[in-house]
């Protein structure tokens, strides 16, 4: 039952880092049912619409303004059910269109901080329902003594020092790789790729957009015309992709690509969508690397990929993501994929956040 009173009472709440985001963890039950109070209350306690989000948890950027809704699942064979908010920063906007791969890393640990999940033997592995998108992931850590152990030897660009080992693997379900069933369309006069394993991208040459592919987030998010060039393309892509109007939705994100300069497969710069990722999301990861791996999809021809080794080395900002993908066709000439990646994640708090009164 959620709290009488967010505001002097306050309600649970755990912050995580899981991979290169971080995020404000409930357990379902201690939010209010109604979807538009909950959103509301969620808007009050990260402290948006504001651009630095000073009266709430918010870090003032998407990577930071992020909510982790868990229960138990309901479903056979499912442990725990995950429920993704994308907090808008400076706009009262909370999205649920898309997951959080990155954050899908601290899911099971938060699950058994709370009770909601048992551990079983030194390393426990939870099953997780990605109640946005339908997508069901296995997620394995460390556990001794029957608690989470954050600490670890792993390190992952984009996140300083080290933690402890978090393995995920994901099944795409029923839905297909390519939307649209072609390898490549058109929109607005340039070729690109609609795909989504796990996290709806557009991928996108970079030269076309006159960008080398090696430009900082800052660089990038300061070209007005490159912006609103790669968000046309972007609200086209929506419908395409089955998402409808995405106007006001943070999906699909839109990736730039270029050949790859650090000994990975591909560089990448992702739109997501007005900011630019200073790395990337575990998904979007995914996406990419199933897309460069399907012959004619933009990008393909610019990737250097070992066809013996399932790891691809998706180049970001701020270094590489090895995502591991496995692509295949199917005799009806449809294509899927699935993906597995290496994460870590933190415990940063655990306690009790109040709401501000009013946005």
């Amino acid at each position: 039952m959620a709290v009488a009173d967010p505001v002097r009472d306050g309600i649970r709440c755990m912050m995580l880092r899981g991979g290169t985001s971080k995020g404000a963890f409930f357990v379902a039950e201690d939010l209010p049912t109604d979807p538009a109070e909950r959103d509301d209350l969620l808007l009050r306690v990260m402290g948006s619409p504001d651009p630095t989000q000073i009266d709430g948890l918010g870090g003032a950027h998407p990577l930071t303004s992020k909510v982790a809704v868990v229960s138990r699942s309901t479903e056979p064979d499912i442990d725990i059910d995950y429920l993704f908010f994308q907090v808008g920063v400076d706009e009262p906007v909370i999205g649920t269109a898309q997951t959080c791969g990155n954050l899908l890393a601290a899911v099971g640990p938060f699950a058994i901080e709370r009770g909601l999940a048992q551990a079983t033997t030194e390393r426990s592995t939870i099953s997780i329902r990605l109640v946005n998108t339908g997508d069901v992931a296995q997620v394995s850590f460390a556990t001794p003594d029957g608690r989470p152990d954050y600490d670890g030897d792993v390190a992952i660009d984009g996140v300083p020092g080290t933690a402890g080992r978090i393995d995920i693997a994901l099944s795409g379900g029923e839905k297909p790789l390519l939307p649209t069933g072609a390898v490549s369309d058109e929109i607005d006069g340039h070729r690109v790729t609609l795909i989504d394993n796990g996290m709806p991208v557009v991928l996108l040459r970079a030269d076309e957009f006159g960008v080398d592919g090696d430009e900082s987030p800052v660089d990038l998010e300061s070209r007005d015309e490159l912006h609103d060039a790669v968000e046309r393309v972007r609200r086209a892509a929506g419908p395409l992709m089955g998402l409808g109007d995405v106007a006001e939705q943070t999906v699909p994100k839109m990736l730039l690509l270029s050949a790859p300069r650090e000994g990975g497969a591909i560089s990448t710069r992702a739109f997501i969508p007005s900011r630019v990722h200073t790395s990337i999301g575990v998904l979007m990861a995914a996406s990419v690397a199933a897309g460069i791996r399907i012959a004619g999809a933009v990008g393909a021809d610019l990737a250097r990929i070992d066809p013996a080794d399932e790891t691809t080395g998706v180049e970001h900002p701020t270094g590489t993501f090895p995502a591991a993908v496995t692509v295949s066709r199917e005799a009806d000439g449809t294509w899927s994929a699935s993906s597995s990646s290496v994460r870590t994640a933190r415990k940063i708090f655990d306690g009790t956040v109040f709401a501000r009164p009013r946005r």
